[in-house]
């Protein structure tokens, strides 16, 4: 429990670092015990990926409603496109390193031995459990405040980088190398409705160019069409 004691004593200077003081620091504790660090201290029965899961809804709610109001004529794939940027893994790491908080964070005895091996995913996991933290002990305007307080430089350069179709750039590609139209299958669902995940290939004379995954059909197709264009060097 030492570590966790600790933890809550570093709760001053975390709070410095992300502009928000808590009202329960043990909320702000959880945030940052990794699954890796239970499985090995069995004294501990919590981890942060309850708060994960709350976090990334969080985020990706703020975010929507970030960009329905500052791109009025945006249309809605546009609109989905811009959120899984802003959202993705990438984005919430170079967050979270931004303020300095991977530090923090407890892991276990084996993961802290991988060499940084999923690090990014533990510390895109991290932001959105801090993300879910803030709103359950101040709201959704405590969130919103952390949120775009700190990373509204980072957004709206985002959004000044120009968005790529990349299903139009494939389809144009394998029409002029191959005189065919690539194929979109859904391989997976998951998730309830309100927040489902699809994973989907894209296939051209059943061979598998490319996979995808996003919070729609047309979002998982695009990260799809994306990753084929990286496979075959045709990004440019």
């Amino acid at each position: 429990m030492n570590a966790i004691l600790n933890l809550i004593s570093s709760a001053p200077e975390i709070e410095s670092k992300i502009d928000y003081q808590f009202k329960d620091r043990n909320l702000l504790a959880l945030a940052f015990v990794h699954c890796s660090y239970v499985n090995e201290n069995r004294s501990i029965s919590h981890h942060n990926e309850r708060l994960e899961f709350l976090g990334d809804s969080v985020l990706g709610m703020l975010i929507a409603e970030y960009l329905y109001l500052h791109l009025p004529s945006t249309p809605e794939g546009e609109l989905s496109y811009l959120r899984s940027r802003l959202v993705e893994a990438s984005s919430c790491v170079a967050y979270v390193m931004k303020l300095d908080l991977g530090k923090y964070i407890l892991l276990g005895k084996g993961e802290k031995m991988n060499d940084g091996r999923g690090r990014d995913t533990i510390l895109a996991d991290l932001f959105e459990a801090i993300i879910g933290a803030v709103y359950l002990d101040g709201g959704v305007e405590a969130a919103k405040h952390f949120l775009f307080g700190h990373f509204s430089a980072e957004i709206a350069e985002t959004l000044k980088q120009p968005l790529q179709n990349w299903k139009a750039l494939l389809q144009d590609y394998c029409q002029k190398k191959f005189q065919q139209a690539p194929f979109y299958k859904v391989l997976e669902e998951s998730g309830p409705d309100h927040v489902k995940t699809f994973k989907v290939a894209v296939l051209l004379n059943e061979q598998t160019l490319g996979y995808g995954e996003g919070s729609s059909k047309k979002e998982a197709q695009q990260a799809a069409a994306e990753n084929a264009l990286t496979h075959v060097g045709s990004k440019h």
